[in-house]
């Protein structure tokens, strides 16, 4: 709908200064991905899918430069990719760029796979996160069933694809098997990919007239001067990537169980506690272990309940900021991931986040001012306390103070109902001098 909308402002904008429209002017979209596959950058191509399809984009280019990253993100991405409605070509590019492990298998599901001259795919073994105990396609090995049953399941995915796309099925087996690569002139040799591309003009030419099967039936690619549209990442997206790169979250995920360990073996530490919980539930999502809605709610929970526990624990603010910082990143998380049904909006969190600070900062201050009031209770709140003699007394006395009677010296007459000083406290005992009404010391009447 906006893309429609946009076109026709473009056209009546183009024609009130007199130019005709572009002819053709269809138009593609380029999603460029050069990291590690995970949550994050699975949820931007897919984004820039339902982009692609609201706006009426005739074309997905996805720029890919990727080592690999997590199976369930890679079979999120295939499955956008499977369901379009608009073609995807994948294309490894610039030159020395690669699509190791997850992006062989990425490759293999787009409807036209490309590579630019210097790069290479394959290496598509799976391997756990932390290291592997062997090949499970190797003679001999040792591998668990668990390897065996992992590397199996790879196979038949891969050559599921491989089938779809009428692309060379035995070669797809080894890239898992034996974790064999290739470069890209023998991967075109070998059938496993459908064209090489220096640049964008080679692979629009090249891609020009051929008909692929999409969701939505056969398409003819019709590329002669296509427009490219670039769909980048947002700075939520930028911070997730950073985040869910397998090795940050292998990190988190140490941390957080480290965390809430010191905590087990110190109870009342408080940071320990806090910031293992933090990580641990980040680490989470970031593997994929919990979904975003459920990791960014689990988030907004915790740091509600360590904000309210700030006023019943003294954790001299480590609870309250903790708090602050899981509800703010639970936040980050559920911004536009949910639809417009659990989204949350930019404006919304930042009202929230600074209705919170300002809360912790009230607080602060509130602490900090009681930390200087003078001490309300013991022998200090006495001293400098004014009370009334009970009676005319030289030496020793009682005085009324606080409603209470209290022995009292003076080395100075006091007369009955003269209002007297307190200056040191010995005992029971008060050491007291009078004073006139001015607050002014009584001077030696003798």
């Amino acid at each position: 709908m906006m893309g429609a909308l946009r076109k026709v402002l473009l056209a009546a904008s183009l024609g009130l200064l007199g130019l005709a429209p572009l002819a053709g002017a269809d138009t593609g979209l380029v999603i460029k991905l050069q990291d590690a596959i995970g949550p994050a950058t699975a949820e931007h191509f897919l984004d820039g899918l339902e982009r692609a399809q609201d706006e009426g984009h005739t074309l997905v280019i996805l720029e890919l430069d990727t080592p690999g990253g997590l199976d369930a993100s890679m079979r999120d991405m295939i499955q956008g990719i499977l369901a379009s409605p608009v073609p995807v070509v994948t294309w490894v590019a610039p030159p020395g760029a690669r699509a190791a492990s997850a992006g062989t298998y990425l490759l293999y599901a787009s409807h036209v796979a490309a590579m630019a001259p210097g790069t290479n795919l394959g290496a598509a073994t799976p391997v756990a996160i932390g290291g592997s105990g062997g090949n499970a396609g190797e003679e001999g090995d040792t591998s668990t069933a668990m390897e065996r049953k992992s590397v199996n399941d790879a196979v038949a995915y891969i050559r599921s694809l491989a089938e779809l796309r009428g692309r060379n099925v035995e070669w797809a087996e080894a890239a898992v098997r034996g974790a064999e690569s290739l470069p890209a002139d023998e991967a075109l040799a070998a059938g496993v990919i459908d064209l090489v591309a220096a640049d964008e003009a080679a692979l629009l030419t090249g891609i020009d007239g051929r008909v692929v099967s999409t969701q939505a039936g056969e398409v003819t690619l019709n590329t002669a001067g296509l427009v490219l549209e670039r769909h980048e990442p947002g700075w939520r997206t930028s911070l997730l990537a950073v985040i869910t790169n397998p090795l940050v979250a292998y990190g988190l995920l140490i941390i957080g169980l480290y965390g809430l360990l010191f905590e087990g073996y110190n109870p009342g530490a408080i940071v320990p506690g806090v910031v293992g919980a933090i990580c641990l539930l980040i680490g989470l999502y970031a593997l994929q272990v919990l979904s975003v809605n459920y990791a960014g709610l689990a988030l907004i929970v915790l740091g509600l309940l360590m904000m309210i526990a700030e006023f019943f624990v003294p954790s001299f603010g480590a609870l309250g900021l903790g708090g602050l910082a899981a509800f703010v990143f639970g936040s980050v998380m559920l911004m536009e991931s949910g639809g417009p049904v659990l989204g949350v909006s930019t404006l919304l969190l930042a009202s929230m986040a600074t209705a919170a600070g300002l809360l912790m900062l009230g607080t602060v201050y509130l602490a900090h001012r009681a930390r200087k009031r003078p001490i309300a209770s013991g022998a200090e709140q006495m001293v400098g306390a004014t009370g009334v003699a009970a009676e005319a007394f030289e030496g020793e006395g009682r005085i009324r103070l606080y409603g209470e009677d209290w022995a009292a010296t003076s080395a100075t007459p006091v007369a009955a109902g003269e209002h007297v000083r307190v200056k040191r406290v010995q005992g029971l005992i008060l050491e007291v001098e009078p004073i006139d009404s001015s607050g002014s010391m009584v001077a030696n009447r003798r």
